[in-house]
C-alpha cells in the first residue's frame, strides 16, 4: 500500500490516482479515505488527480498512543502534500477533516492551495463556551468518550444512523453504507479515535479560518445531527475571506455519501468556476 513516513515515525497511507489539477481530501471522524470513495471515483474520471489519505491513527495508517493532535494532523496533510509536490491544489475537508485542512492552512499557509471546500465541518468550534455560547455541552462529547471506551462496536453502529440521517421518518436506509461505516471505524485505533474526540469538539479554529485566504466553499445539511449547522458554517462564513456558503435542506451530515451525485456536482462547479 502507497504510504509516506513522517518525521515521527508514523505511516500515512493514502490513495493517489490519476493526473491533472489535485484534489486532496481528508475524511471525517471515525473514518478512512474510503468515506471519499464516490468524490474520488466522479474526479479521477474527469482528469484530476485526486489524493486521499487515511488520517494518524484511523484507517490503514499507523496507530500510535502519543500526539494524536490537531497540530499532529495538519502537519501530516503538509507531509503528504510536501512529499508528493502537489501545487494548485482544491483542499477538502468533511467533518474533523475540515478542522485538519483549517489548521493546516493556520500552520502551513495557503501558497499551494487554489481553493477550499469545508463539508460538514467543525470549524470555528464545537465546544460551548462563553465565547461560543451556541455550541454543544461537554456532556456531548463525553458521552462519545464513553461510547468508544465501552463498546467501540456498537457505537458506530448506532452512530451512523444519525450520521446519515437514518433515524428520521421516512428515510431510506442503506445497510451497506451503514457496514461500511462501522468497518471503518473499526479499522482504527481506538485510542487515536479516543484522543480525537477532544481534538474536534475543543479545538478552536477560528483564526485559522481567517488565514484561508482563496475561495472557500461551505456545504453544509441544514438536518446535521452531528455538526450543527448554525454554530458551524453559520459562524465560519462569517470568518473566512472569501466564503461561498451553501446548504441542502433536509440533508444529514453525511450528505457527502447519502447524496453524493449531488454533492458532486456542487463540487465540479466550485472547482471549474471562475471564482
Amino acid at each position: 500500500m502507497p504510504a509516506i513516513r513522517v518525521s515521527d515515525g508514523v505511516d500515512l497511507f493514502y490513495k493517489d490516482w490519476g493526473s491533472g489539477q489535485p484534489i486532496v481530501f481528508s475524511h471525517g471522524w471515525p473514518l478512512t479515505a474510503d468515506a471519499w470513495d464516490a468524490q474520488l471515483l466522479f474526479f479521477a474520471d474527469r482528469g484530476y488527480r485526486v489524493i486521499a489519505h487515511d488520517r494518524r491513527s484511523h484507517g490503514r495508517s499507523t496507530q500510535v498512543a502519543v500526539n494524536n493532535t490537531m497540530d499532529a494532523f495538519a502537519d501530516d496533510l503538509a507531509a503528504l502534500i510536501e512529499s508528493l509536490d502537489l501545487k494548485d491544489i482544491v483542499l477538502i475537508g468533511h467533518s474533523t477533516g475540515g478542522g485538519e485542512v483549517a489548521r493546516y492552512v493556520g500552520r502551513h499557509g495557503t501558497s499551494r492551495l487554489a481553493k477550499v471546500v469545508l463539508i460538514g465541518a467543525v470549524p470555528p468550534v464545537m465546544l460551548v463556551s462563553e465565547k461560543n455560547p451556541g455550541g454543544l455541552p461537554l456532556a456531548v462529547f463525553d458521552g462519545i468518550r464513553e461510547g468508544v471506551r465501552n463498546d467501540r462496536s456498537q457505537y458506530y453502529k448506532d452512530l451512523s444512523l444519525p450520521f446519515f440521517g437514518y433515524n428520521r421518518e421516512g428515510a431510506k436506509i442503506s445497510e451497506g453504507v451503514r457496514e461500511h461505516f462501522w468497518l471503518q471505524g473499526l479499522l482504527g485505533g481506538i485510542k487515536g479515535q479516543y484522543d480525537c474526540i477532544a481534538q474536534f469538539s475543543e479545538t478552536d479554529f477560528t483564526e485559522d479560518l481567517k488565514k484561508i485566504n482563496v475561495p472557500t466553499l461551505l456545504l453544509h445539511g441544514s438536518d446535521d445531527q452531528i455538526v450543527p449547522l448554525a454554530d458551524s458554517s453559520l459562524i465560519s462564513e462569517k470568518l473566512l475571506p472569501k466564503p461561498t456558503l451553501k446548504v441542502h435542506q433536509g440533508l444529514s451530515h453525511g450528505l457527502a455519501i447519502t447524496h453524493a451525485d449531488l454533492v458532486n456536482q456542487d463540487l465540479l462547479a466550485f472547482i471549474e468556476g471562475a471564482q
